[in-house]
């Protein structure tokens, strides 16, 4: 996977706000007790299920995301020949916050390398290696750096977050579940991300104060070998502050991409990570109600149209320019597609085979698919003879014809009045003169 230029994806995800959403034409969706959620099929861009993804809920470690994404961005290349060392003073940042952060036990004037640094955040959501990077991006200001995450955010098209610490151990830093997935979406577009977010553990090497490699773990559970695990998730982003949690991952089966993000999921005691559960059911859910397949067929017409001005025949085929592959229910399918064509009343010969003759729309109990191209299914050579008399035909019945018809009436009118006055004076005149005679 190769990275994409930022403002070209910016100019991607932003077209995000109004994708379609399909979650009403399959099988009903599962309920799940997360305030909010939102599942995006990347084949398509077609949304499958939605709650509240526009509503700004406290963001956790999803925050991270955004620390990752500023690495990246500006140290992809250098992830293995740059080192930082963990300053002294984000210890005391993070401790007033809370004492029982989660850590990958970077201690105090340890050195370790970019890559490391971004493992760390990824695997097990180290709020000190969050710290670490951005002390060094924002040029030892914690301000600077939160002021380019917010920056970042807008850039991308995120309207409902708001960052305010680098890790989201401040329950200020705030996000929405679409724009979780903007987010997510931004930092697949990075080979090192994609690799560690796939990974379920990772070897810290030895530093100062520790004298052996040491090995940290993924909290992203549903890629390794316990009960949340599917072999469908590729990565994501754990987060969670008091009873709540959040996840954002991506999903591949059978060739089909899906981001989705979970918000507020509440633990109970029987399921600690209550996250990685709604998001298997909802993925359960949606690989079993959905496939990309074609919503139309190519090789068989799909209306006729008359044509004028031929002798050859009275109507052509109209085949689709496209078989448009689409997110479509796995029950019902393509026969649940609505057309609704947008084409002359006839087509006018000659018109070759392959010509684009109109578009057809497809929808979906009113939900927006696309829209294809139709193009003519032959050609058919123009009747010259039946051409003019046509023409000729539309000439005497145009308003033109009428128009210049009704003009050289009222021209001829009025000469004749014209005349008929000349005359009468004429005549008046003459017994005017015979009148004098006398």
């Amino acid at each position: 996977m190769k990275r994409i230029f930022p403002a070209l994806l910016a100019i991607l995800l932003i077209a995000a706000l109004a994708l379609p959403t399909a979650a009403e034409q399959a099988s009903p969706a599962p309920e799940i007790s997360a305030e909010a959620a939102y599942v995006v099929n990347l084949d398509t861009g077609l949304v499958v299920y939605e709650k509240n993804s526009e509503t700004s809920m406290t963001a956790a470690s999803l925050t991270k995301l955004m620390t990752m994404i500023l690495l990246l961005e500006n140290y992809q290349d250098q992830l293995d020949t740059v080192t930082l060392t963990a300053p002294s003073y984000i210890y005391d940042l993070i401790w007033e916050q809370t004492r029982d952060a989660s850590t990958a036990d970077i201690r105090r004037g340890e050195t370790h390398t970019l890559r490391s640094l971004l493992y760390a955040m990824e695997l097990p959501s180290a709020n000190e290696a969050a710290y670490i990077v951005a002390d060094y991006l924002g040029g030892g200001s914690m301000e600077n750096f939160i002021a380019m995450m917010n920056d970042e955010a807008a850039r991308i098209g995120c309207t409902g977050t708001v960052f305010t610490d680098p890790c989201g151990l401040d329950p200020g830093n705030q996000t929405t579940a679409r724009d979780a997935y903007l987010l997510l979406r931004v930092a697949m577009g990075y080979d090192a991300f994609v690799q560690a977010a796939g990974s379920s553990s990772y070897q810290m090497p030895a530093a100062a104060s520790h004298e052996q490699p040491y090995t940290i773990l993924s909290t992203n559970k549903m890629i390794t070998n316990t009960g949340y695990y599917r072999s469908y998730t590729q990565g994501g982003k754990t987060g969670s502050l008091e009873n709540w949690m959040n996840f954002a991952g991506w999903h591949t089966q059978d060739g089909e991409t899906y981001i989705s993000v979970v918000l507020h999921s509440p633990k109970t005691d029987e399921d600690p990570r209550p996250a990685l559960t709604e998001t298997a059911t909802l993925m359960d859910w949606a690989f079993s109600a959905y496939t990309v397949a074609p919503a139309l067929d190519t090789t068989q017409p799909i209306t006729e149209l008359p044509i004028a001005y031929s002798t050859q025949t009275d109507t052509v085929m109209i085949y689709p320019a496209s078989d448009m592959q689409t997110l479509l229910p796995r029950e019902g399918g393509a026969d649940l597609t609505e057309k609704t064509f947008h084409v002359p009343e006839r087509l006018t010969a000659p018109i070759e085979q392959g010509d684009v003759v109109g578009t057809v729309t497809l929808t979906i109990e009113g939900q927006h698919i696309g829209t294809v191209d139709l193009l003519a299914g032959s050609t058919v050579e123009r009747n010259q003879v039946l051409y003019t008399l046509s023409r000729v035909g539309e000439f005497f019945s145009s308003t033109y014809f009428k128009v210049v018809v009704i003009l050289t009436m009222i021209a001829a009118g009025i000469c004749i009045f014209l005349w008929v006055v000349a005359m009468l004076l004429t005549i008046s005149r003459a017994g005017d003169s015979n009148h004098r005679k006398h």
